[in-house]
């Protein structure tokens, strides 16, 4: 009875666990990486012969690594996409030790994170541990197979360097290309919006893994030399560890914490600048303010937790809506900001009704005990339009757009109402509606300074 005891409250412990509420087909995922990972190394354990030398140059870059983590354990970790460089010491596990200790390698500098730095679902610990363990024995396997082809009596010359780092560089590829596969796959299933080009192939992302990469090479190099260079890589390992908290810091100073937008100082400083520069080449741009129609009401009836919802699904939106040079921010509160450079006031009048139109058909369940019910989300868009040869500055363009989303506001909400600064064009859509011109844009009362933290706004 005590053994069918236990074994029930262990079933419903594994029941519990955060891994099923995952997408059927990514638990699968999850679970055959971890499965594999787990194979490989009962396959290579049966095949590789212990050895003195092998254990002894492991454990002084485990205990390299062990060094890092916990010199991490200040500046912690951040959530999401990680980014350290803990692991520069596992390549030369890769390189210079069997396959077997390339899978092991990853195993405990993740369990080390774990206990020492931050605790994090296990599920994604343990399939990082996999999905790492998988890339470094794959790396570890395309060198030693292909270096048994080098000729041992060009030892020591330039030809057998060169051909040595060719070999690196190209188990280094092996284990980026199939970690990163594996990740991204993982990331995509909880986060569809993710973007792989940002996360894999953006400016910052690149230039950090081509500086760990360059130092796990060095380090591999020195080790095959001389094993106790290992700790000389410490202090660069922990000055490259604090530059990527500082890009790190400095990013999140650009970003609202709720929705990942720029901040509203970050998103004004780069319009001004972008509005100056459109001014000077005379080159057509435009803004527009959106605010979301009767937002308070929203978090009255379903609650705040659900009003941050409804924010974040309008920035996920915007995302999915903006080009890549777009500027979106969020001012605070239920309005956000959009800087659209190279856009005349057709394409600028364009582009905000399509946001207001998919905002409108967002699905956001409220839920309830009649199992949910769908939150009608709409917004009021005001747009300012920059022509060519326009010498607005960007507190008229603003205060421009500010007065443009206060008269849709005032006019029925859920609606785009634009003012181009050259030609006095008035125009205005609502759901279902088409877009009409007026003249009445110079009729339009024009604040002196932007207002968007100021004026008073009809909700």
């Amino acid at each position: 009875m005590e053994i069918g005891r236990r074994l029930v409250r262990w079933l419903t412990a594994i029941g519990g666990w955060p891994l099923w509420s995952l997408p059927r087909w990514l638990s699968v995922f999850v679970l055959t990486v971890i499965a594999v990972d787990g194979a490989a190394i009962g396959i290579a354990a049966c095949v590789t012969t212990v050895t003195g030398h092998d254990l002894i140059l492991f454990t002084l870059l485990l205990a390299c690594t062990a060094f890092a983590v916990e010199l991490s354990r200040k500046a912690g970790e951040p959530g999401g996409m990680i980014k350290d460089v803990q692991g520069v010491w596992e390549l030369p596990v890769a390189i210079l030790l069997p396959p077997l200790y390339a899978m092991i390698a990853p195993i405990v500098r993740v369990a080390l994170m774990q206990w020492r730095v931050r605790r994090a679902p296990t599920y994604r610990r343990v399939f990082s541990a996999a999905s790492l363990g998988l890339s470094y024995g794959a790396a570890s396997v395309t060198f030693h197979g292909l270096s048994g082809l080098m000729p041992t009596s060009a030892a020591g010359t330039l030809g057998h360097g060169l051909v040595w780092t060719l070999l690196v560089a190209l188990s280094v590829l092996v284990k980026s290309v199939l970690n990163k596969a594996m990740i991204m796959t993982a990331v995509k299933g909880t986060d569809p919006a993710a973007s792989i080009r940002k996360e894999i192939f953006g400016g910052e992302p690149l230039y950090n893994d081509t500086a760990e990469i360059c130092i796990s090479v060095l380090v591999t190099y020195g080790v095959a030399g001389n094993p106790f260079l290992a700790p000389v890589a410490l202090p660069v390992v922990t000055l490259l560890q604090r530059s990527l908290r500082h890009v790190q810091l400095v990013n999140d100073s650009r970003a609202d914490s709720k929705t990942g937008l720029l901040n509203a100082a970050t998103w004004e400083r780069e319009s001004a600048a972008e509005v100056a520069r459109a001014v000077r080449t005379r080159t057509p741009l435009a803004v527009a303010m959106l605010d979301i129609d009767r937002f308070k009401a929203i978090n009255d009836t379903y609650g705040h937790m659900v009003g941050d919802e409804v924010i974040k699904e309008i920035a996920h939106t915007l995302n999915g809506l903006l080009r890549d040079y777009d500027r979106a921010g969020r001012f605070g509160g239920e309005e956000f900001a959009l800087l659209l450079p190279q856009t005349r006031a057709v394409d600028a009048f364009r582009i905000a009704e399509r946001v207001r139109a998919n905002i409108a058909g967002l699905s956001i369940i409220a839920p309830g005990a009649s199992g949910g019910e769908r939150v009608h989300v709409t917004v009021s868009i005001g747009v300012a339009a920059l022509d060519s040869g326009s010498k607005r500055e960007y507190a008229e363009l603003l205060a421009a757009a500010d007065a443009a989303l206060y008269r849709a506001k005032a006019g029925g909400r859920d609606q785009v109402q634009m003012i181009s600064t050259t030609r006095g064009l008035s125009a205005i859509s609502g759901a279902g509606g088409a877009a009409r011109g007026s003249d009445d844009s110079a009729r339009q009362s024009q604040p002196d300074a932007p207002s968007a933290f100021r004026r008073a706004r009809i909700s």
